[in-house]
């Protein structure tokens, strides 16, 4: 039958055995199974595993008591089956005045069953659906499954009377009940605990929610591992307030008069607070720009912060150290754009500064004849723990720190390599004292001094004369 019955004028069909107890009492007889028809439904793709599956005459549907409604939906293979399968129900209260009516729904894969006898059921023999109902007091019901099997999936409805366990065939109330069914990626996308990502495995293509925050389940909202609130909050202050440890090298910078180094070193800490404020996994967020700009400049602010330190305590020549700059920079930038989450974009940097800094300063030893620095409190009191401190950053970041651990360990990392700056960023340079002019090497020649009258402006107009010859 390619139409339904509720569409013409045909008489109604004898009802099956399976569909409930017939009220007109037990002594009449059951007539013979027949088959109910089928109506299709239309299929609107959207996007990948984003399909709405949307009925004619739709999207309510009405279930007049003799007989149920079947409905047929097409899951295409390989296409379909990565998503997940929704069947919402929604009943119109309205529609059923005053009667006890409760609508039962079948989904099952590729066999279409009706529904029980007056228990009410969706199995039959080794094949087994899932069930669903709608009544006055639940007037939404819920079904998903996740990466659901392609082929035909059949809805059968039928609406009964009565209080369960026992149900029977109602008399003349017609239920009317909204429909609605889609596929689409991720359970709810995935809540505010999760992302949603497509992910592929060999030929095999899926959608997935990555939870965060402890949460689980298809849609991340199972919180039975999940973090407190108050260590969400705990976390982020103390990943983003680790940060204003840079603020005595910035200081310290400044007075030193390594103004470059100090813009740096801001830009470090201004990122890097704003970058972990919107990296948190839970609901305490903010983000003041695009997550994956504050990343690139939260990474190449800390690759220039130890690139700038090291090139500074190499003291080299000012145009030297300027092209340095800029080429790190730009390296950096690059490195970054391959790959951010490389170890070596943070060792590559930094043995490379290092190997200019042993150059540097055994160069200027071998020219002085004496080891550079050359005060032995420099290394006592300021190299050498600052060599330890940024050298224990560096291990902690490479080797200790972890998906778990990360709140304190990186928090701690922000500290230790802010505290190194401040013990290896060299003191000022010593300015150059101009030699005055009555301390010049002797040479030959002349200068000519002229009166200190006439210089100024004291002279008549006629008495500028020249009162002595200097030799120089």
């Amino acid at each position: 039958m390619n139409m339904p019955q509720s569409l013409g004028n045909q008489p109604l069909p004898p009802e099956p055995p399976s569909l409930g107890t017939p009220a007109e009492g037990p002594g009449t007889t059951s007539p013979p199974e027949h088959c109910w028809p089928v109506r299709p439904t239309l299929r609107n793709e959207l996007d990948t595993f984003s399909v709405h599956f949307y009925i004619f005459f739709g999207p309510s549907v009405a279930l007049p008591p003799e007989r149920p409604a079947v409905f047929a939906m097409r899951l295409l293979p390989v296409l379909d089956s990565g998503g997940v399968l929704s069947l919402e129900l929604q009943l119109n209260a309205s529609s059923v005045r005053q009667e006890n009516v409760t609508v039962f729904g079948c989904l099952t894969h590729e066999v279409p069953l009706s529904l029980g006898d007056a228990a009410v059921t969706c199995s039959k023999e080794s094949l087994a659906g899932f069930l669903l109902s709608v009544s006055a007091t639940t007037r939404v019901a819920r079904l998903r499954i996740p990466f659901p099997q392609t082929g035909t999936w059949f809805l059968a409805l039928r609406s009964l009377c009565g209080v369960g366990p026992r149900f029977v065939r109602c008399r003349n109330a017609t239920a009317e009940v909204r429909m609605r069914t889609f596929l689409s990626p991720c359970v709810d996308d995935c809540g505010p605990y999760g992302q949603c990502k497509l992910l592929r495995t060999h030929n095999y293509l899926y959608a997935a929610c990555e939870c965060k925050a402890g949460w689980r389940g298809w849609g991340c909202t199972d919180s039975a591992d999940a973090l407190t609130y108050g260590f969400q909050l705990l976390s982020t202050l103390l990943l983003c307030l680790s940060n204003l440890m840079f603020l005595p090298p910035v200081v310290l910078a400044i007075r030193s008069r390594y103004v470059l180094e100090a813009a740096v070193y801001t830009f470090t800490m201004f990122f890097s607070t704003f970058y972990h404020a919107c990296d948190q996994p839970g609901i305490v967020v903010f983000c003041i720009m695009d997550y994956d700009v504050l990343q690139f400049c939260d990474f190449l602010g800390s690759l220039m912060s130890v690139w700038v330190t090291v090139i500074a305590m190499a003291r080299l020549q000012p145009v030297v150290k300027q092209v340095l700059y800029l080429l790190g920079a730009m390296l950096l930038s690059m490195a970054l754009q391959l790959d951010r989450h490389g170890l070596w974009n943070l060792l590559g940097p930094s043995l490379f500064a290092l190997g200019i800094l042993a150059t540097a300063w055994t160069v200027r030893s071998v020219r002085r004849r004496h080891c550079y620095p050359p005060t032995w409190r420099r290394w006592l009191f300021y190299l050498c723990p600052g060599s330890l401190i940024a050298g224990s950053a560096i291990l902690l970041y490479a080797f200790v720190e972890t998906r778990d651990n990360y709140f304190y360990i990186h928090s701690i990392w922000h500290m230790l390599i802010a505290g190194s700056v401040g013990f290896l960023l060299p003191p000022r340079a010593k300015t150059d004292h101009r030699v005055p002019s009555g301390a010049r090497a002797r040479g030959c020649g002349y200068q000519l001094c002229i009166n200190e009258q006439e210089e100024l402006g004291l002279v008549g107009p006629g008495g500028a004369t020249v009162s002595s010859i200097c030799a120089s």
